[in-house]
């Protein structure tokens, strides 16, 4: 859910325009950067924020009615790179850990004010955390190269999630989380579970892969088989290449035998891939839609 600031014109998720109250949550007119910056939520009016509020039974502060604001972002384009900004500090667990919302807003309010520059949208988040005067290290992930050598040689260079070959030494706790580069931490596993897991909890993980035993020795079946496939083929292109030199012509009966088998087995690769990339899909989506199922059963507001 997002609303848009009645000061500064952003439009942002509703955890800017929240605060906690005795009894209820209360919803403000303008966003946390402007209350920061001194501005009173009881001076704007915000009806659609007030309609919110008024349905969810959660107290408002803000004046009744609706009134023109001159906003503190001025134009569209200059508001859309702030939000971008903004949503990527909101949605990024390290910058959250190592830099506090009040200084961050501060730093948002001085970028406002002329005294730092804008956000650039073309270039990547850490850059603009730097132009902000914002440090984050983002080098969480310590781990040397003995020790993942030490790792994929523990486990026989085999993902420990999937079964497939793995070379990715991934935290069972989220580095970004637990800063935790120990060696109990770590666990081999193919670049795609490494990528999906993502910093979902290794406890939720782990249950959900348990569902997908079947799906998982599918999968690795699919890689042996195209492995072999695509060895066979590599070696039959090499053949090919050899005879054709050989022979020192292109058009020929027995060359053009050959190159029939050789599109037959490609024909197969592709149809093998083709399931296997579904497959693989299928699973990627299972993952991604219960971690999202997780993170809604924790939060039971609406707002």
């Amino acid at each position: 859910m997002k609303f848009q600031c009645s000061s500064c014109g952003l439009r942002m998720a509703s955890l800017h325009f929240k605060q906690a109250g005795l009894m209820n949550p209360k919803l403000t007119s303008i966003c946390d950067i402007c209350i920061q910056r001194g501005l009173d939520p009881e001076e704007y009016a915000n009806d659609t924020v007030a309609t919110f509020a008024k349905a969810l039974l959660y107290a408002f502060i803000g004046k009744d009615g609706e009134q023109e604001v001159e906003w503190l972002v001025k134009t569209r384009q200059l508001q859309k790179r702030y939000e971008g900004f903004i949503q990527d500090y909101d949605n990024n667990a390290v910058a959250l850990q190592q830099v506090d919302r009040a200084e961050f807003n501060r730093a948002i309010i001085a970028s406002q004010d002329g005294l730092r520059p804008a956000p650039d949208s073309g270039r990547e988040f850490s850059y603009n955390l730097e132009q902000l005067g914002l440090q984050v290290d983002f080098q969480l992930n310590e781990v040397d190269y003995i020790d993942r050598e030490r790792i994929r040689a523990k486990y026989r260079y085999r993902c420990q999630y999937c079964g497939r070959k793995g070379h990715s030494v991934d935290h069972k706790d989220p580095v970004s989380l637990s800063h935790n580069n120990d060696f109990s931490n770590l666990i081999l596993a193919c670049s795609e579970c490494n990528r999906i897991k993502s910093d979902m909890p290794y406890d939720l993980f782990v249950s959900l892969n348990e569902q997908l035993k079947p799906i998982n020795r599918k999968l690795v079946k699919y890689e042996n088989s195209l492995g072999t496939l695509k060895e066979e083929f590599q070696h039959r292109r090499s053949y090919l290449a050899a005879q054709v030199h050989l022979k020192g012509v292109v058009a020929d009966p027995e060359l053009n035998a050959i190159r029939k088998e050789n599109k037959k087995l490609q024909d197969a690769i592709d149809t093998l891939q083709s399931d296997y990339d579904e497959l693989r899909h299928v699973r990627e989506e299972y993952f991604a839609t219960h971690w999202r199922l997780s993170e809604l059963e924790e939060n039971s507001d609406i707002v």
